[in-house]
């Protein structure tokens, strides 16, 4: 009876820990290749990166995953992949079809005084500061106080995550967010052009940066690994270097509004815009494309928009779009652990000391930024005709992401 019992327990335990092999192998030759090359551990200083460390204590199927990850990883370590090659010098610039593109192109000029800041003394500030806020119990804003686990899976679809060198990316619409995806692309090689990984970042279209199955993201990974998946996604957080970049936040507003309300978008035309134009301007039988509506002179206006925002009846029909959504939401940076914070004020200086602190710098650089971008100095002119009490209600719709984030409180803009 004795034999039998032990009998069955081992077949048992065999048959988990088959599961749990297939688990981790499930992508074997998909984007979700189980390789640790990079780590960061808190509380170490952002300068200080260290490969193949104890993990922390994690429960028993956390630990047990683990064990099978960094199996992987010393597996995997010796072969050699073709991503890992030196920067070719003077990429070509790629031929620019996408409208924005188009309009706005690229700065191609040399940015200088890129070693003049203190990289490491800054993340340790904007680290410090997005920590003690979230600790703080009188600083209060929706979903602060939920768990990691409360988190909704649809509500993780903006990390994206690459297994070959250990990096997760919380994207943020408007904080150039585009170019961070052509090298998560790069990273992972979960694009290839005729059977080969792309190399550049500008040489991969826009409309395949943005398509979702482009990339691997956490709200995915149930439909991969059912009940494990939240197991799986905490390891990947302790293990992984996490980052996002952010904005100041009205800027970005006026940077989306001029994206796609300026330009000829009849995604946001129809979905957004009509609504609008009806709502606030008071227009009725508006043309059903948007180039007739341009042609017409029909277009929203930033008051329009300010008012979409404003108003409660907004997102009860839906969620704000990720365009104009808060960072807190997008990103949760108080349920997850950044490791870099990066900001586009300073984004090619925060850029070239990320890829550096990845050791991915040999590999890609950063693409240029738009030329004609957004900059906070127009703040004033864009909202000079907005009312005080609207421009007072947006800074409380979007005062937790300035104060996340250490951005000043706009005072010139809240008071007469």
């Amino acid at each position: 009876m004795t034999k039998a019992r032990l009998l069955r327990l081992s077949v048992v335990l065999v048959s988990i820990f088959m599961i749990l092999l297939i688990i981790v192998y499930w992508d074997n030759v998909g984007t979700a290749h189980f390789y640790l090359h990079t780590s960061f551990s808190r509380p170490r200083s952002p300068g200080a990166i260290t490969a193949g460390e104890d993990w922390e204590a994690l429960p028993d199927v956390d630990e047990f995953l683990a064990k099978l990850l960094s199996s992987s990883l010393k597996q995997n370590t010796s072969v050699p992949r073709k991503t890992e090659q030196l920067l070719v010098q003077g990429s070509n610039k790629p031929v620019v079809s996408n409208l924005e593109e188009n309009v706005r192109g690229y700065d191609w000029s040399t940015h200088k005084d890129r070693n003049s800041l203190d990289h490491e003394k800054l993340q340790v500030e904007r680290q410090r500061t997005l920590r003690e806020f979230c600790a703080n119990s009188s600083f209060t804003f929706p979903t602060k106080e939920r768990s990691f686990d409360d988190i909704p899976n649809y509500e993780l679809n903006h990390l994206i995550v690459d297994d070959r060198h250990g990096v997760i990316y919380c994207y943020v619409p408007k904080v150039a967010c585009t170019n961070w995806k052509r090298v998560m692309i790069v990273l992972s090689e979960s694009l290839l052009e005729q059977g080969v990984p792309y190399r550049n970042p500008l040489d991969i279209p826009r409309e395949h940066v943005h398509n979702t199955s482009t990339h691997l993201t956490f709200n995915k990974f149930w439909r991969r690994y059912g009940k494990f998946s939240r197991h799986l996604m905490k390891i990947k957080l302790k293990k992984y270097t996490k980052f996002l970049f952010v904005r100041d936040p009205f800027v970005r507003l006026i940077s989306a509004f001029r994206s796609k309300f300026e330009l000829e978008n009849e995604d946001f035309y129809r979905r957004f815009a009509i609504p609008m134009l009806k709502l606030y301007s008071n227009h009725t039988n508006l043309p059903t494309s948007v180039s007739e509506a341009f042609g017409a002179g029909l277009k929203v206006s930033f008051s329009d928009f300010i008012q979409y925002l404003l108003d409660p009846r907004t997102e009860k029909m839906a969620p704000f779009n990720e365009h104009w959504r808060q960072v807190y939401r997008l990103c949760h940076p108080c349920q997850i652990d950044y490791d870099f914070i990066g900001k586009l004020e300073t984004l090619d200086e925060d850029a070239a000391y990320l890829l550096q602190l990845l050791k991915v710098d040999r590999l890609l650089r950063f693409p240029p930024s738009y030329r004609n971008r957004t900059a906070s100095s127009w703040e004033d002119n864009w909202f000079a005709k907005i009312p005080l009490a609207w421009r007072q209600q947006l800074y409380k719709l979007y005062e937790a992401d300035f104060v996340l984030f250490g951005y000043p409180k706009p005072e010139n803009l809240l008071k007469d």
